[in-house]
C-alpha cells in the first residue's frame, strides 16, 4: 500500500515531498473534531493540472477506512501555480445557454459503476439521469476508453440519450 516503506524510498527526496500538518486546532463546540491545516511542496502537482491537484488533495484520503469522517474546508493555491492553469474556454452562462437552465444551481453526477459498463448500458444511464432530472452527468475518472467501452461508442450513446 501506499503507507508501506519500500526501497525506492531510498531513492527520493522524500522528507522534501511529505505533506506538513503546521497547525492543528480546536472545532468549537466538538470535542471530537479537529481542523488540520496542511502544505505541500507545490513540485508534487502538474503544471496546469487542477483535476491532479484535487485528486492528489482529496482522491484516495476520503477513502481511508482508518478515518471515520472528513470534510475539505479550504484550499489555498500559490498564484505561481494558478498561473499555470489556461482555465476554462468559456465559463458558466455559456453551459447555462446550452442547456438552457437559468436562475438555479445546476445538478449532475457522475456514471456509476465507474468501470464495466458497456457503450449502450452506459447511454441508457445517461438517459436515466436526465430523465429524472438531472441536467448533466459526467465520466468518473477512471473511465477513457476502455475494450469494454470505447470512447466513440460511448459518445453516440450518450448523444442518443441526450436527443
Amino acid at each position: 500500500g501506499t503507507w508501506t516503506t519500500v526501497w525506492t524510498d531510498l531513492l527520493t527526496d522524500l522528507d522534501y515531498y511529505k505533506g506538513r500538518a503546521y497547525a492543528i486546532e480546536d472545532v468549537p463546540g466538538n470535542d471530537e473534531a479537529f481542523y488540520a491545516f496542511i502544505a505541500y511542496p507545490i513540485d508534487l502537482f502538474e503544471e496546469g493540472s487542477v483535476v491532479n491537484v484535487l485528486t492528489s488533495l482529496v482522491g484516495n484520503v476520503f477513502g481511508f477506512k482508518a478515518v471515520r469522517s472528513l470534510r475539505l474546508e479550504d484550499v489555498r493555491i500559490p498564484v505561481a501555480y494558478v498561473m499555470t492553469c489556461g482555465g476554462p474556454p468559456h465559463g458558466i452562462q455559456v453551459e447555462r445557454d446550452i442547456i438552457n437552465k437559468y436562475g438555479r444551481p445546476l445538478l449532475g453526477c457522475t456514471i456509476k459503476p465507474k468501470l464495466g459498463l458497456s457503450a449502450k448500458n452506459y447511454g441508457r444511464a445517461v438517459y436515466e439521469c436526465l430523465r429524472g432530472g438531472l441536467d448533466f452527468t459526467k465520466d468518473d475518472e477512471n473511465v477513457n476508453s476502455q475494450p469494454f467501452m470505447r470512447w466513440r461508442q460511448r459518445f453516440d450513446f450518450v448523444m442518443e440519450a441526450i436527443d
